[in-house]
């Protein structure tokens, strides 16, 4: 099975494309606290858990989807 074929669902490129996002927040929060470009402390809390919250619903919407029946 090539890559091609791995990502001809749409539901499946749309889960590729949530946990893409969530590696690139994870990596710039690390990248900023390894280079000391910002000060990584509480007040980081609110928005980390506000971004996975969006991250959360967003694969229950992407769920919820692959429940309804095709068009085809």
């Amino acid at each position: 099975m090539g890559l091609q074929d791995h990502f001809e669902s749409d539901i499946r490129f749309y889960y590729a494309i949530g946990i893409f996002i969530i590696l690139v927040y994870l990596g710039g929060i690390a990248a900023a606290a390894v280079l000391e470009l910002a000060v990584i402390d509480r007040r980081l809390i609110p928005l980390t858990v506000g971004f996975f919250l969006f991250m959360f619903v967003y694969f229950i919407a992407i769920s919820v989807q692959r429940l309804e029946p095709d068009e085809a």
